[in-house]
């Protein structure tokens, strides 16, 4: 058993190069020798050294001919097929033909390695611009492009700084000091830009794209301002009013009353404006899922066509007209919101003015109007007036009682049930806000 595991072991061993050359070589000679001293015992030494003499011609013809058929392969190894190879171009042919194998498929993974890198480049939201040590553009990826005005075909090696000629952009190039990123506003975009040197003779010039985060930034400023700013004006008037209570004891019934009314007013505004917040961060929430019901649409649009008439006192004409179909949904979120549009038509409609409440069904989905004869909106507030606390006219809006955040509710009770809203309005001409919802939630 030993025996045979050491003459194994000996077998899976690799013979040694050298070997593997001079072998054949010595056993070549040693049989064209042998051949010329039988032909020169058998028909004299002339013959045998002609024999021998033929026979090394023979063998250097053909070691010349495979150095000429292996030149021609390395000139061009893809369009000639790698030669047959006899005694110890067997063994060189054999390794040649394993490191082409080699090659190709480190080739093949080179290439798809470079494919997914390029698509993830292409897929990647920030730009990504690749530059040599003297800032000529070598490659970027399509946001790099968007981000910077770029066009890789056109602008390939040409230098950054004459591509992107911003001011503040030239002076972080001469300064150098890429360490800190540096903030840009370019084509009407707001960029994060930072240059990493990579190598020895490349750069990388990175852009983030962060309009979309200083806009939500100034809108939380502004929610926080504003939220701040109608909470302190009612309880200025309640403290008020409760100082006055308490450093005159003596006040009439009639001022008294008429404080205390005041306060209930301001108080109630109040606890409006938080019941709003309140459902605002509600339909925001990931916590608060969608509970679809069937929705009985006209029971819910006259109901709200009757809140309408009792805010409006007898000052408006109200009318409905449903001819659409129910649907599936949150009906506390849809009357919420249609019923925000109503009431909004009600306090910017003066008196004597119409509002008509429709629901119909149409080829893109179940529509709900809330037309008014009102005062109408500017074009240029119309693209602002989901943001939360925007107003037209501010004292137009505290007279109305109004919190400011009617609309921002619609539109993410629509966002929650795939719905859009369509605002048509000119300035004294009123307005129809126009809700449309998907017709998947037809209910059956």
């Amino acid at each position: 058993m030993k025996v045979n595991n050491a003459v194994s072991c000996l077998n899976d061993q690799p013979m040694n190069p050298k070997l593997l050359f001079w072998i054949p070589a010595l056993l070549r000679v040693f049989f064209i020798l042998l051949g010329s001293a039988v032909v020169g015992w058998l028909f004299g030494p002339v013959y045998g050294l002609g024999v021998a003499l033929l026979a090394v011609l023979s063998l250097l013809i053909v070691q010349l001919d495979y150095l000429h058929k292996l030149g021609s392969w390395l000139d061009d190894p893809q369009s000639t097929r790698l030669p047959d190879g006899w005694g110890s171009w067997t063994n060189i042919f054999s390794r040649l033909y394993r490191l082409r194998r080699d090659d190709e498929r480190n080739q093949s993974e080179l290439t798809e390695w470079l494919a997914r890198f390029r698509q993830a480049m292409h897929l990647l939201p920030d730009g990504v611009a690749i530059m040599d040590d003297v800032l000529f553009l070598e490659w970027c990826n399509p946001a790099a492009e968007r981000h910077l005005g770029l066009t890789l075909e056109k602008d390939k090696g040409m230098r950054v700084t004459n591509l992107i000629r911003h001011p503040d952009f030239i002076d972080y190039i001469i300064l150098g000091r890429y360490e800190q990123p540096l903030t840009l506003s370019l084509r009407d975009r707001k960029l994060i830009c930072q240059i990493i040197p990579f190598e020895n003779r490349r750069q990388i010039l990175v852009t983030h794209d962060a309009t979309e985060t200083q806009r939500i930034e100034e809108m939380r400023r502004d929610f926080i301002a504003n939220a701040s700013h109608e909470l302190r004006t009612p309880l200025t008037v309640i403290v008020g009013f409760l100082e006055i209570a308490s450093s005159e004891p003596d006040l009439d019934a009639g001022t008294r009353a008429s404080h205390l009314k005041l306060m209930t007013e301001q108080g109630r505004r109040m606890q409006v404006l938080i019941e709003d917040m309140l459902t605002l961060s509600r339909l925001e929430s990931v916590d608060y899922p969608l509970r679809p019901e069937r929705v009985d649409i006209k029971t819910m649009v006259e109901d709200i066509a009757q809140e309408a008439r009792a805010l409006s006192n007898g000052q408006h004409l109200v009318t409905t007209t449903v001819e659409g179909p129910d649907v599936t949904g949150s009906a506390e979120e849809l009357r919420s919101a249609f019923g925000n549009l109503a009431s909004n038509a009600v306090r910017y409609t003066p008196s004597g003015g119409t509002i008509h409440l429709i629901w119909q069904n149409t080829p893109e989905g179940p529509q709900f109007v809330a037309s008014d004869t009102g005062i109408g909106i500017d074009q240029i507030h119309i693209a602002r007036l989901t943001e939360r606390f925007y107003r037209v006219d501010k004292s137009r809006s505290r007279e109305t009682q109004g919190t400011g955040l009617g609309l921002a509710i619609v539109k993410h009770v629509l966002l929650r049930h795939g719905g859009n809203l369509c605002i048509k309005s000119e300035a004294g001409k009123g307005s129809n806000f126009i809700v449309t919802l998907p017709p998947a939630l037809i209910a059956a």
